[in-house]
């Protein structure tokens, strides 16, 4: 169906031309533990055992030292938004249906940077720096890696976790000044 609608304008495709599978990745021996993970709703990424650099995308080999000794490992998923762009228009046919794509580069806590897309955010409350959480999206056989801003019970949990660290680091005139207010 694609190649008969490669050379049609947009605005001369029927309605049922306008609903074509949605694109979704295909899996590789390589990278197949990725997906893997998704689909149990968890993110795990690749770590090299010998010089610790995290590997994203899935590779046979670390970009930082060419080992070969690679361990998926379990991450959090949550980061922030390190660069976005809105889509306002489809940038192909399996988007016609998204309402306005928001696609971002998120800097995972542990490190490493994801190209994903924003689900529940209005494109104008979209940061760089912004909190934001996974979300797993089902499409046919395959579970996709989304993300949406941090809910704000989570928010404030890292912002207590963050005072805590704080309060236990020793500074006693930090423990001071709050014991007097």
């Amino acid at each position: 169906m694609a190649a008969s609608l490669a050379n049609k304008p947009l605005s001369s495709c029927r309605e049922a031309d306008m609903r074509p599978a949605p694109i979704v990745p295909v899996a590789t021996p390589t990278s197949q533990p990725f997906w893997d993970a998704l689909a149990e709703r968890r993110v795990e990424i690749q770590r090299c055992d010998d010089c610790s650099s995290w590997v994203f995308y899935p590779r046979v080999r670390c970009a930082g030292c060419l080992s070969s000794a690679l361990t998926w490992t379990e991450v959090s998923g949550e980061g922030t938004v390190y660069t976005f762009t809105v889509a306002r228009q489809p940038t192909t046919l399996a988007f016609a249906d998204v309402v306005i794509p928001i696609i971002a580069v998120v800097e995972l806590d542990e490190g490493p940077r994801l190209t994903t897309s924003l689900e529940s955010v209005d494109p104008a409350d979209v940061r760089v720096g912004m909190r934001v959480q996974p979300v797993f999206v089902d499409a046919g056989d395959m579970t996709l890696l989304r993300h949406q801003p941090m809910s704000e019970r989570r928010r404030l949990r890292e912002v207590h976790a963050a005072v805590d660290m704080e309060m236990d680091s020793g500074d006693e005139a930090c423990l001071i000044g709050v014991q007097e207010q």
